[in-house]
């Protein structure tokens, strides 16, 4: 969902987050003036689920090497257009008839495009992509796929969509390669969240002719997106397995204090633990004491009719087992103890 919002956000669609994720599940009806959005975002579903079940329909061999060819870039193009309202002139999966310019760059003239798609397909297909060395391989896929885009970019056969299919190619040939599919999004998200730097990199290569610097910014903003999904992964794992220790430590519960104990334990971290979205860690936020007694209604109810003491001793109780810790603004959990299941090489 956030790979087909990123990819048709940079063409335009402003849609939130929330609303893609309701147009994905089919829980959204969007206004009849908006509709064409949601429409956007689920002709890239449609086609990603296509390339996924393309790629993967080869038993033995999960990650067979899908040969590119015009007529599926053509067909990239269609699902991407498909139900849109577009300019006379422009047909869904068909070579443009016509010349453009985008920005400061001319096209390929029209009479060129077919031949350049099909050289541009031999050579994708070549063995300029191919690698004896099993580590190089998904690397050289990661740069196949970035030069595939910027190809089809300055080409740019179609009247329309032209960016939203190279994105496409894209994730087919990162599939292909063996990424898995989360993975496959984030140049889609790289070049959202840096949309500018893309128009900006895309304008100087096409001035220039070379496609390094494209390159390089593409490739640098994967591993930047790479880092953030990996430290959002941990972070959600970060929260679990805190949990999971909190229920270990306590073993089977018994009385109503202990039940009391764990549950305020359990509140407070989800309060306090602050999860990471993006690049960083988790981090603990103090809660008052005040707030302690009210972080649930469950928890409430279990100090309903007691006293401050009570309250005192199971806080004494939790610091002296080593589960919470007393700071000046408040409480917090003591879940850096769960860094030492961590794997020590999260590093990229």
């Amino acid at each position: 969902m956030r790979g087909a919002l990123a990819t048709t956000a940079i063409e335009g669609n402003t849609l939130s987050e929330e609303q893609a994720q309701g147009v994905v599940e089919g829980t959204l009806r969007l206004p009849a003036s908006q509709a064409y959005l949601g429409r956007e975002i689920e002709n890239i579903v449609t086609a990603c689920n296509q390339i996924l079940d393309e790629t993967f329909d080869h038993p033995g061999d999960p990650y067979a090497d899908v040969p590119l060819t015009v007529e599926k870039i053509r067909r990239y193009n269609r699902l991407v257009l498909d139900g849109l309202a577009l300019e006379d002139d422009v047909r869904p999966g068909e070579i443009r008839a016509h010349s453009v310019v985008v920005g400061n760059y001319r096209g390929a003239p029209p009479e060129e495009c077919e031949t350049l798609l099909e050289r541009l397909c031999a050579w994708l297909d070549s063995d300029a992509f191919r690698t004896e060395d099993p580590l190089l391989e998904r690397p050289l896929a990661i740069v196949k796929a970035v030069a595939a885009h910027l190809y089809l970019a300055w080409i740019h056969p179609f009247g329309d969509g032209n960016g939203r299919t190279a994105r496409l190619l894209e994730l087919q040939i990162l599939l292909s390669a063996g990424l898995p599919l989360p993975v496959t999004q984030l140049l889609s998200n790289h070049y959202n969240g840096t949309r500018t730097e893309y128009y900006r990199q895309l304008a100087a290569a096409s001035r220039t002719g070379s496609p390094i610097d494209f390159m390089h910014y593409a490739i640098e903003g994967f591993v930047d997106e790479l880092r953030a999904q990996l430290d959002r992964i941990w972070s959600m794992q970060y929260a679990d397995r805190w949990e999971q220790y909190l229920s270990e430590s306590f073993g089977e519960v018994r009385s109503a204090a202990e039940r009391r104990r764990l549950r305020l334990v359990k509140d407070l971290s989800r309060r306090s633990i602050v999860l990471a979205d993006g690049i960083g860690l988790p981090k603990t936020v103090p809660v008052p004491r005040g707030e302690l007694r009210y972080l649930s209604p469950q928890l409430a109810a279990l100090y309903a009719g007691t006293t401050d003491r009570t309250l005192t001793r199971d806080l004494d109780e939790l610091i002296a087992r080593g589960l919470i810790v007393r700071t000046p603004q408040g409480y917090i959990p003591a879940s850096d103890q769960v860094h030492a299941f961590r794997s020590p090489a999260r590093g990229i």
